[in-house]
């Protein structure tokens, strides 16, 4: 597994692949097709800045 930090932690072909990867995922979901690519996936986020907006979402 491979730990985003920053974007310059990525080549430009790992960047165009997520981005793909995000816009099929898009699709799919837009048209009701089952994926299983991110069953039992986690995504953690940080914020550097707080705000209201970010506190309230948690």
């Amino acid at each position: 597994m491979k730990h985003l930090l920053k974007l310059m932690d990525l080549s430009e072909k790992e960047i165009i692949e997520i981005l793909n990867l995000a816009d099929q995922l898009k699709y799919e979901k837009k048209n009701g097709i089952e994926h299983h690519i991110l069953n039992g996936k986690s995504l953690g986020l940080i914020f550097e800045k707080s705000s209201k907006r970010t506190r309230v979402s948690f």
